[in-house]
């Protein structure tokens, strides 16, 4: 690439610093007359907010607190929300202890009827009806529910 200058006329010379620094002081009694402008027509509706300031913040700080305890109780993680999974715990914490103790209920069961002959016969006397010599069983018409797992298959 060729980046000579055929005609020397087209070329520009690099603006000075000292140009652009003139040129904005001879704008600035413009650029003055200009504010002094915007601010007169804009001092009523400034002198209205600065009279008014003290009632807008005010009202600020109200509607921020408003909006504050609206999220606090009835947001996402809320208080409303905090309350519902807070009883849904205890409910199923109440289960979980409910099922624990049923749980241990049955081991002992079954280690019972592993080990304890007398465990054993109380079982099969109960569910298989077994009798003694000399004993007589007497069934209810209308039986209850089962008391164990087995029982119930």
């Amino acid at each position: 690439m060729d980046f000579r200058l055929k005609d020397i006329s087209k070329a520009r010379p690099f603006p000075r610093p000292e140009d652009g620094l003139r040129a904005v002081v001879e704008k600035a009694p413009q650029a003055e007359a200009a504010v002094e402008r915007w601010l007169a027509k804009t001092r009523p509706f400034r002198s209205v907010i600065f009279t008014a300031r003290r009632r807008l913040a005010t009202a600020g700080v109200i509607l921020l607190t408003l909006w504050l305890f609206l999220h606090v109780m009835f947001g996402a993680n809320g208080m409303v929300v905090y309350r519902a999974k807070r009883a849904e715990y205890q409910k199923l914490q109440s289960e979980i202890d409910r099922l624990q103790k049923e749980n241990d209920h049955y081991t002992q069961q079954i280690k019972a009827l592993q080990s304890d002959p007398r465990a054993i016969e109380k079982e099969a006397r109960e569910q298989l009806h077994y009798t003694r010599p000399g004993e007589v069983v007497y069934v209810d018409p209308n039986p209850q529910k089962p008391a164990t797992n087995a029982a119930r298959k």
